[in-house]
């Protein structure tokens, strides 16, 4: 049995989504993205396409959760700019998933780890210990 399937774990990991604050929350989806990407990344460096086509439409599942959390009404102009930049990243990982190119998820990779600094950042800035 794998760490991942001892029951310890399992409980960890559920409640280290439970208690977490919105904030970072949102942090945790930019990692699990930048993760997968990672992970396509390597999966098409090795010739492993059906590997590599999961763990990008699992990036693409959390962009698109990204984009269920906006709140166009209260984010105004910096939600819809939030928006535009989450449909690119999925667009482009579309595109990256039917080439199976890896160099072709660098540009989304870019976007997402510059939006998590930044987000990073604003906890910092207001307190919420984002890190």
């Amino acid at each position: 049995m794998n760490v991942q399937q001892r029951p310890g774990y399992q409980v960890y990991q559920k409640n280290k989504y439970e208690t977490a604050s919105p904030h970072r929350l949102i942090l945790m989806l930019y990692d699990g993205a930048l993760t997968n990407l990672n992970r396509a990344r390597q999966a098409l460096d090795s010739g492993q396409k059906q590997q590599a086509h999961q763990y990008i439409q699992k990036a693409q599942d959390i962009v698109f959760e990204l984009l269920a959390c906006l709140n166009e009404e209260q984010g105004g102009e910096i939600a819809q700019n939030l928006k535009r930049l989450y449909l690119y990243v999925i667009e482009q990982l579309v595109r990256a998933n039917i080439r199976k190119k890896s160099d072709m998820l660098t540009e989304s990779e870019d976007i997402l780890r510059q939006l998590r600094g930044a987000w990073e950042q604003i906890g910092k800035e207001v307190g919420y210990g984002a890190v």
